[in-house]
């Protein structure tokens, strides 16, 4: 499967702004989705936001809307995630996640289980 590497995470105050990085290798000819999910302690993966490879449209959890915003680079092979207006519920590990696999319902590529490769995640840390 495609191999992900997340970067840019750190700690930051309220109201300040982080860029994420998902690295990925060239194998990316099979995607059709990429996504960035995130986990508290002691809370299940959640959805962030989602973009299709080819067509760049992008799907946004409610609680990001407006804040986050999310790309590609089809040259680089890179997924980056745009993250304003940070507030603390924000803070979780990052993942970065790749779907090969078609999604269907309302809940596609929203779920954990549409996307097949997964990088080791980024801690995003965000002070009052």
């Amino acid at each position: 499967q495609v191999q992900l590497v997340e970067s840019g995470g750190g700690l930051v105050q309220a109201g300040g702004s982080l860029r994420l990085s998902c690295a990925a290798s060239r194998r990316t000819f099979n995607t059709l989705v990429m996504g960035w999910f995130r986990q508290a302690p002691g809370k299940e993966r959640e959805f962030v936001a989602y973009i299709t490879w080819s067509g760049g449209n992008t799907n946004y959890a409610d609680s990001v809307k407006g804040r986050f915003t999310i790309s590609r680079d089809l040259v680089n092979n890179t997924m980056l995630l745009q993250m304003n207006s940070l507030k603390p519920e924000d803070t979780a590990v990052y993942y970065c996640a790749a779907s090969s696999r078609f999604g269907f319902g309302s809940m596609r590529y929203r779920q954990p289980a549409d996307f097949g490769s997964w990088g080791q995640g980024t801690q995003v840390t965000v002070s009052s």
